[in-house]
C-alpha cells in the first residue's frame, strides 16, 4: 500500500471509529471477532492502528457493526447528498483470504468510500492471471454485477461450466452461489464491480 495511502488512513483515524463503534455496540473484542470470523490479535491490530486492514476484512466488520464500509474513511460523520471520487483519491486494496492471508488474484479499488448510507459498494477490480486450479471460491448473502473494462476473464461456480466474458460484456448473478473468477491470457483484466453484500 502507498505510503500516502497509509498516511491518510492514519488521518481517518480507522482503528478508533472501529474501537468507538464496538464499544457502542456493546461488543467485546472476543464478541467482534464471533461476529467477523477474523481473530482477536486481527481486530486488536486493526483498532491500534498496527495494520491496514484490506477492504474485504473491512465489510466484514462494517456488517457486524451495522454499518457501510464507506463510514470508515469519512473524515465527517455528515452524510452527503453527492460525493465525487477523484482518480487518485481512491483506496487500493487486496482482498486476502483471512485464514493464511493467501493472495487470491483480485485487486479492488473504491470508487465511492467517501458516501454512506448507501445500498452498495462500486470497485474496480484487477484479476490477475493464473491457473483455474488455483482459483479460490468465495460466496457471500446478496447480488454482484461485472462489466468488464479490459482484457477477458472466466468466472468459475459450483453449479455451471465456467463462463468466459470479454470487454463489454456484463455479468449478473447471486453471490450466495460459490465463485470464483481469473484472468485469461498473460495480462490482467479489469471489471466495473458492484456488490450488494446483505447481513
Amino acid at each position: 500500500m502507498p505510503e500516502r495511502v497509509k498516511k491518510e488512513l492514519k488521518e481517518l483515524g480507522l482503528g478508533g471509529k472501529i474501537r468507538n463503534l464496538r464499544q457502542k455496540e456493546g461488543l467485546t473484542i472476543q464478541d467482534l471477532s464471533e461476529k467477523t470470523g477474523l481473530s482477536k490479535g486481527l481486530i486488536s491490530q486493526i483498532e491500534n492502528e498496527q495494520v491496514s486492514p484490506p477492504i474485504s476484512t473491512l465489510m466484514k466488520i462494517a456488517n457486524a457493526l451495522k454499518v457501510e464500509v464507506a463510514y470508515f474513511f469519512l473524515k465527517e460523520d455528515a452524510d452527503q447528498k453527492i460525493t465525487v471520487v477523484r482518480k487518485d483519491e481512491r483506496i487500493v486494496s487486496g482482498r486476502r483470504n483471512v485464514k493464511g492471508n493467501i493472495n487470491v488474484g483480485y485487486t479492488y479499488e473504491l470508487l465511492a468510500h467517501k458516501k454512506t448510507h448507501k445500498h452498495v459498494e462500486p470497485f474496480i477490480v484487477t484479476f490477475e492471471p493464473r491457473e483455474r486450479d488455483d482459483v479460490i471460491m468465495f460466496n457471500h448473502k446478496g447480488e454482484e454485477f461485472h462489466l468488464v473494462l479490459e482484457g477477458e476473464i472466466e468466472m468459475i461456480t459450483d453449479i455451471q461450466e465456467p463462463i468466459v466474458l470479454s470487454e463489454g460484456d456484463a455479468l449478473y448473478f447471486d453471490s450466495s452461489v460459490s465463485h470464483g473468477f481469473r484472468a485469461l491470457g498473460d495480462k490482467p483484466a479489469k471489471t466495473v464491480a458492484v456488490v450488494f453484500q446483505k447481513e
